[in-house]
């Protein structure tokens, strides 16, 4: 894909924040309403890889976030509609899931999430994505969620969820491959826009 020298030129900018000899991979998401940056997890390495190769292969260009719920979660990745009304080859593909709550990879604000369909073994499509916007709770809101959903949080997540805010009911059910680094007013700007109400895949449930 040929750059233009505006996009050349961004993407130079963002470069010059990624810190030297890092591991990781970082993906720029240049949007309509601004820009934000994402680290992707080695701890993940089937999702990493799978979203590098559809970053590279422009699968991602000129798409949208099709499904925005304020105070939630942003989703994008779902292929606009083919010509021919054929299927996109990747509609139905699934990659397994890499569920890392051991190692405290959870649904963070920020956190980068891939969506999927409700199958058995929690696969991921491999093209939809979510990253979550929902700020932090209070500890009694956090409490009532936890036993509205029958959840069993650990220190580490009431803190987290407390501090930083996110999505505790999703852990451990889809799987987290990345996280937000920069660009936090611009997923709020996104996950404020005005919309209708039609949907797509099957997201995280609110």
């Amino acid at each position: 894909m040929k750059l233009s020298s505006e996009e050349k030129s961004k993407i130079k900018d963002f470069q010059s924040l990624i810190p030297k000899k890092d591991s990781l991979y970082h993906v720029l998401i240049a949007t309509s309403e601004g820009d934000m940056m994402v680290k992707l997890y080695n701890e993940t390495p089937v999702h990493r890889d799978n979203f590098i190769q559809k970053v590279k292969e422009g699968y991602y260009d000129n798409l949208e976030f099709h499904r925005v719920i304020n105070d939630f979660m942003i989703q994008g990745g779902r292929p606009n509609p083919s010509p021919d009304g054929s299927p996109h080859p990747y509609s139905k593909e699934l990659i397994p899931a890499e569920f890392r709550t051991d190692q405290h990879i959870y649904h963070r604000r920020g956190a980068l999430a891939a969506a999927r369909t409700n199958n058995p073994e929690k696969a991921s499509s491999s093209t939809q994505f979510y990253i979550v916007q929902r700020k932090p709770y209070t500890l009694p809101q956090l409490e009532e969620h936890a036993e509205e959903r029958e959840l069993t949080l650990n220190d580490f997540q009431k803190e987290l969820y407390t501090s930083i805010g996110g999505t505790p009911h999703l852990d451990g059910a889809y799987t987290v491959y990345g996280e937000l680094e920069k660009g936090f007013e611009v997923l709020d700007k996104i996950a404020t826009t005005t919309t209708d109400e039609r949907i797509s895949l099957p997201p995280p449930s609110a």
